[in-house]
C-alpha cells in the first residue's frame, strides 16, 4: 500500500507516503505579538543555518516527485531573517525551482518588506502571503511587542508589493470581535492594490487563553460572505472558490480520494514534525514532542516511510477514520486538521472539533442556505 494507514470503507491510503508541501522555518522569531498566536518560540531570535535549507533540498530531489514541491517560509516571521540570510537558504533550492520541481511560497506579516525583499520575492517567483485581519480596530488583535497597532506598517508593506507589480493573497483571522463586520472585511479586502485573493481562518483554538467563535456566529459570517459572492463580488475568496470547485468535480463525477498531505514541517535546526505546523515547538512527551526525525540525519522520505510508528499520526488515522465512516461532510473536508484536535482536546482521535463546525460545516451550511430549502444552521 502506497500511503501511512488505510480509509477502511474506500481503501484508500488515509495519509499520502509523498509530500507535495514542505513548510520551513527560517527563523522562530516574529516580531509581533498577536493576541491569539500560538508559537511557543516566536521570541527566540533564532536562524536556520544553510546546511538544514541544503538537506530540505536534498530530500525533495530525492522523492524525485512527478508533481512540484510547494516549499513555505513559515515562521516565526520569515521576513525577520536578514535577506543575505534568506538568499543563502535559498540557493540549495534554485535548480530545483529552475527545473519546475519546487515552487516558493512565504506567509508574512508585512511590516517587514521593503525593496530588498521585493527583489528577493520577484527573482524567486514567490507567490506572496499577507496576513491582515482588516483595516483599522478590525486588525486590532495584531499588535508589536510593546503593544502597538501594526496596520499602518503593514499596509506599507503592502503597498511596496503593489508598487513592484507583485500580487499576493490574504490571509485573515476572524476573530470573535470581527466576527460580525464581514461585509467591513470584504469591502477591506477589495481595495487592496495587488491582493489577488483572501482566505478567511476563523479563529482557532490553539493554545492562547481566548474565547472560542460560537457556531452561530460562524453561520452568520459565512452566509453574507456566500451571499458577497452570488451577488457578483469579483474578489477571490479561498474558503467559497474551494467549495465551488468541490461541487463541480463532484458533479462531474471527478472527484478523486486523494490522501491526506502529511505537510512535514521543519525547524531552524531541522527538526520535522508531520500533519500540522502548528505542532512545530510544542512540547508533549506523550507525543516524542511531535518530532518524527531530523533532515540533517535523514531524508524526510524515509521518515514517512517509518511514520505509522508514531503515535500521533496512528490516531490521526483513526480519526480520519471515524470521519469517513460518520460524517457526512467528510467528501469535503477529507478530516480537517490534524493540530485542532490536539490543541482542541489534548489528543488526536476525536471525530470532530469546533474548527469542524465553524469553518467548513457553517460554510457548507451557509451556502445550502442560499441555494436549496434544507440550508440554516444546524
Amino acid at each position: 500500500m502506497n500511503g501511512i494507514g488505510l480509509i477502511s470503507v474506500n481503501r484508500q491510503p488515509a495519509i499520502a507516503s509523498r509530500f507535495h508541501t514542505l513548510v520551513v522555518q527560517p527563523t522562530s522569531f516574529c516580531n509581533l505579538d498577536c493576541t491569539y498566536c500560538y508559537l511557543p518560540d516566536r521570541r527566540s531570535l533564532r536562524l536556520m543555518s544553510d546546511v538544514v535549507a541544503q538537506a530540505c533540498a536534498e530530500s525533495i530531489a530525492q522523492q524525485n516527485s512527478s508533481h512540484p514541491v510547494s516549499v513555505v517560509w513559515h515562521g516565526g516571521e520569515p521576513t525577520a531573517t536578514p535577506t543575505e540570510t534568506f538568499q543563502r537558504l535559498l540557493t540549495p533550492f534554485e535548480d530545483l525551482r529552475r527545473d519546475g520541481r519546487v515552487r516558493h511560497e512565504i506567509q508574512a506579516n508585512g511590516t517587514l518588506i521593503n525593496q530588498r525583499w521585493c527583489d528577493l520575492l520577484a527573482t524567486h517567483d514567490f507567490e506572496i502571503g499577507i496576513s491582515i485581519d482588516g483595516p483599522g480596530t478590525l486588525n486590532g488583535n495584531r499588535l508589536d511587542r510593546g503593544g502597538r497597532a501594526t496596520t499602518a506598517r503593514t499596509m506599507r508593506g503592502i503597498q511596496t508589493l503593489a508598487d513592484n507589480g507583485l500580487t499576493y493573497s490574504v490571509i485573515c483571522v476572524v476573530t470573535p470581535e470581527t466576527i460580525d463586520h464581514p461585509d467591513d472585511l470584504v469591502e477591506f479586502f477589495a481595495g487592496l492594490p495587488g491582493c489577488e485573493s483572501v482566505g478567511f481562518n476563523i479563529e482557532e483554538q490553539e493554545g492562547a487563553d481566548r474565547l472560542p467563535v460560537s457556531e452561530e456566529a460562524a453561520y452568520r459570517f459565512w452566509h453574507q460572505i456566500v451571499r458577497y459572492r452570488l451577488a457578483g463580488g469579483l474578489l477571490r475568496i479561498r474558503d467559497v472558490d474551494r467549495l465551488a470547485d468541490y461541487l463541480a468535480t463532484t458533479r462531474a463525477g471527478l472527484v478523486d480520494q486523494v490522501p491526506y498531505e502529511p505537510i512535514p514541517t521543519v525547524s531552524h535546526d531541522g527538526q520535522v514534525v508531520l500533519l500540522s505546523p502548528e505542532l512545530l515547538g510544542i512540547k508533549d512527551p506523550r507525543y516524542a514532542d511531535f518530532i518524527a526525525g531530523n533532515v540533517l540525519h535523514e531524508p524526510i522520505g524515509d521518515m514517512l516511510a517509518d511514520a505509522r510508528e508514531l503515535r500521533y499520526v496512528t490516531e490521526f488515522v483513526t480519526a480520519l477514520n471515524e470521519c469517513a465512516d460518520r460524517c457526512g461532510f467528510y467528501d469535503f473536508c477529507r478530516g480537517a486538521q490534524a493540530g485542532n484536535r490536539y490543541f482542541e482536546h489534548g489528543t488526536f482521535t476525536p471525530r470532530e472539533t469546533a474548527y469542524c463546525r465553524t469553518t467548513r460545516q457553517a460554510l457548507i451550511r451557509a451556502a445550502a442556505n442560499h441555494l436549496t430549502p434544507q440550508g440554516g444552521p444546524s
